[in-house]
């Protein structure tokens, strides 16, 4: 299949590791060339430069704050200046501490915000206005199963997650008359460092192994397995493609028949 993506520049946010990683390997193997950032400067230039040599694109890595908004001006800004385009965005960020409602506190409750929801309008809000007068674009956010069924223990996430499903129907509305589509990605369970953790805390919380917390997530969805996170990245890809032109304003759920629910 032509994903014609070749050349294409794209953004991938935290993507020094896990599913970030995997979605700028995915679209280095159709030949995008790539902007990458994380907050370790050293992780993520280990990592450009692995996916340089595998796969002969264009990389730019940069350490990278994703709920400062003014460094996420300046990095889309500094894309712009070293490839002449931005094609695609995927917005990314490492998840909340897992709490109960009770154990949470207020900066909690505004870190989760500032993280994994306002990194996304960050990114949109120079990203789009670029797609839009290329008059070509795919902005895809990455956010969580939990958008279509609440997880226990991630009240954080369940919540502040929850709202990227409207952002995205909003935004694919206002920019899908410039041919720049919009949609959100809801990986299930995954096998990256954070599942690990979130394994730990499981085991923790309910007197049993991490071995047993990961059986029961694999029990719990309709393959009996968790996911490699190159297969969550092969959505991605996919959606970032000409083969999805007429797909925008979704939430994609990946996560092998895990949710429940029928809309």
């Amino acid at each position: 299949m032509n994903t014609g993506l070749k050349d294409r520049v794209a953004i991938v946010a935290a993507s020094s590791s896990g599913l970030g990683r995997a979605v700028a390997e995915g679209l280095a193997a159709e030949g995008a060339h790539l902007a990458l950032c994380s907050r370790d400067q050293a992780r993520i230039g280990a990592v450009a430069e692995a996916i340089r040599a595998q796969h002969g694109v264009r990389v730019l890595a940069r350490a990278l704050d994703v709920t400062d908004p003014a460094a996420v001006e300046g990095f889309v800004a500094a894309v712009e200046a070293e490839f002449g385009r931005l094609d695609i965005c995927v917005t990314n960020a490492g998840g909340p501490p897992a709490k109960s409602f009770a154990s949470t506190t207020a900066e909690e409750w505004l870190q989760a915000v500032h993280l994994n929801l306002l990194s996304h309008v960050s990114f949109a809000r120079h990203a789009l206005p670029r797609m839009q007068r290329a008059r070509w674009g795919r902005f895809l956010m990455i956010s969580s199963v939990s958008v279509k069924q609440p997880i226990d223990g991630l009240i954080l996430s369940n919540t502040v997650r929850g709202a990227v499903p409207g952002l995205t129907r909003s935004l694919a509305n206002e920019y899908g008359p410039f041919n720049v589509l919009v949609n959100n990605l809801c990986p299930g369970y995954t096998l990256t460092d954070r599942l690990q953790e979130l394994a730990k805390v499981k085991a923790l919380a309910q007197g049993v192994t991490a071995e047993a917390a990961f059986a029961d997530w694999s029990a719990a969805t309709a393959l009996r397995r968790l996911a490699d996170p190159r297969e969550f990245a092969d959505a991605v890809v996919f959606l970032a493609s000409e083969r999805a032109s007429y797909i925008t304003g979704q939430s994609l759920v990946v996560d092998g028949g895990f949710s429940k629910g029928v809309a």
